[in-house]
């Protein structure tokens, strides 16, 4: 469903801290949809998710739908670091990377 290059395996693994990195998208942003990205811990697992991406990502089940096929990757650039979705079912996105459309 959604696949995680190296460096965003890398990266989210460190954030995770044992835990999860949560994933999930909310009305707003540019063009419709934002990205949500969020920590929980073992004990304050919200449920219901689906089963952790490399175990340690968990995708909303409400954003499923609109994240099947995507890919995550972690980009360095000067002005600073950040978590690129390359979403196949977003028609639109705004130039941050943070929003999209269906």
């Amino acid at each position: 469903m959604v696949t995680l290059t190296k460096l965003a395996k890398e990266h989210l693994k460190s954030e995770a801290n044992d835990g999860f990195v949560t994933l999930g998208i909310k009305s707003g942003g540019c063009n419709g949809f934002e990205y949500v990205w969020g920590i929980a811990n073992k004990d304050n697992r919200e449920q219901p998710c689906l089963e952790p991406v490399e175990g340690f990502l968990l995708i909303d089940p409400e954003a499923e739908s609109y994240l099947v096929g995507s890919q995550v990757d972690y980009i360095t650039e000067l002005a600073g670091s950040f978590l690129k979705v390359s979403n196949p079912s977003a028609t639109s996105s705004c130039g941050c990377g943070e929003s999209f459309g269906v």
